[in-house]
């Protein structure tokens, strides 16, 4: 079963089991992924529909900080429980290992001598990693590969 159904399926559910709060964090991730449709003019696979969620992630947590900072602790819960919602959807993230190591053979396998090279490596990894790994933890990884 492919991402898109099983949140179409998840929304079902959820509408069975009244279940309102879950309910309207699924709905977000379904407009924001026909609107990624939409513009795109694509069908979008299960790597699209990860690129989205991660999208929704990164949002989410941006306004959690924002959101406490001002002291809307209401809001902030609100927007922790739609990360809940949107990293079950996500698959297993790696070990801090597990992308060290990935972002050394990155970085061997592109033949990088310096930072120049960073986009070379990251071109590497992207695909490996994304949706596994926070990219902001792995581009600072590369960074420290590289300088030294």
């Amino acid at each position: 079963m492919g991402l898109k159904t099983q949140v179409s399926e998840d929304m079902k559910t959820a509408m069975k089991a009244r279940e309102t709060a879950r309910l309207g964090a699924i709905r977000l991730l379904l407009a924001a992924i026909k609107q990624r449709e939409v513009d795109d003019r694509v069908e979008l696979d299960d790597a699209g529909v990860l690129a989205v969620i991660d999208k929704m992630l990164k949002q989410r947590r941006d306004s959690i900080s924002q959101y406490e900072a001002a002291g809307r602790q209401d809001l902030a819960d609100a927007e922790k429980f739609e990360v809940g919602v949107l990293t079950g959807y996500m698959p297993q993230a790696l070990s801090e290992a597990e992308i060290q190591a990935a972002v050394a053979e990155a970085v061997s396998a592109s033949g990088a001598a310096g930072m120049q090279d960073m986009g070379k490596v990251m071109a590497v990894l992207k695909p490996k990693l994304a949706g596994r790994a926070d990219m902001s933890q792995v581009s600072s990884l590369v960074k420290a590969a590289l300088i030294k």
